[in-house]
């Protein structure tokens, strides 16, 4: 996290007491890592079933559902589930969005991307891949919460990818060559075409484990 303001009384910059800086500040008085992962990936396949089970093939996704699924996820553990951040953070020396731009770039990235390139139903491999390479690449470039963004831009993935007729993604791939998917992430400021590669390389290992 890096911040060019007063983060003082900003309860996203708190952490824990007990944590050792390692967890952020929640309503349930965790302060163990290992127990703060665990809960968020139970509360996480719970969010994920549901998401899965309630989106319709014809359905346009919003920035709207995209705060509901977070507020919906992590709302009982920490106070600021389902709002826009506020700090400005950064991976290493790669800076995302400022906070105070990231309500502007969201509302942006609904009337620009989210619009043209979802709902997903009859889309080819070549629509598709773009569609989730450009959307993916772009929210995540925003990162508009404080927590969770990766695992929630996957779900997004996966919903446009079973709206389109396939199966849920395979992101093994992905989690293996970790370099070039964060290059990939730095390129769509200007180019989506590394994303393009990987989102093709993704649905077709999906499609071929599914058919073994």
């Amino acid at each position: 996290m890096s911040g060019r303001y007063d983060t003082t009384g900003n309860i996203e910059a708190q952490f824990e007491p007990g944590s050792c800086g390692r967890v952020l500040a929640n309503k349930l008085g965790v302060s163990d890592p290992k127990e703060m992962d665990d809960l968020e990936l139970s509360l996480f396949d719970k969010l994920h079933n549901h998401v899965v089970d309630s989106v319709e093939t014809d359905q346009r996704l919003t920035v709207a559902d995209i705060r509901e699924w977070h507020r919906r996820w992590l709302g009982n553990v920490y106070a600021w589930a389902g709002r826009y951040r506020t700090l400005n953070m950064s991976k290493g020396d790669f800076m995302f969005a400022a906070g105070g731009q990231v309500a502007r770039l969201m509302a942006k990235l609904d009337e620009e991307v989210l619009s043209v390139h979802t709902p997903c139903a009859g889309m080819s491999e070549d629509q598709l891949t773009e569609a989730i390479a450009v959307v993916h690449v772009e929210l995540i470039l925003i990162h508009p919460f404080r927590e969770g963004n990766g695992r929630l831009s996957r779900l997004l993935a996966n919903v446009m990818a079973l709206q389109a007729g396939r199966h849920e993604l395979d992101y093994t791939t992905w989690d293996e060559r970790r370099t070039d998917y964060v290059a990939a992430i730095q390129a769509g400021m200007t180019d989506h075409g590394p994303m393009k590669g990987l989102v093709r390389r993704v649905l077709r290992e999906t499609a071929r484990y599914a058919d073994e």
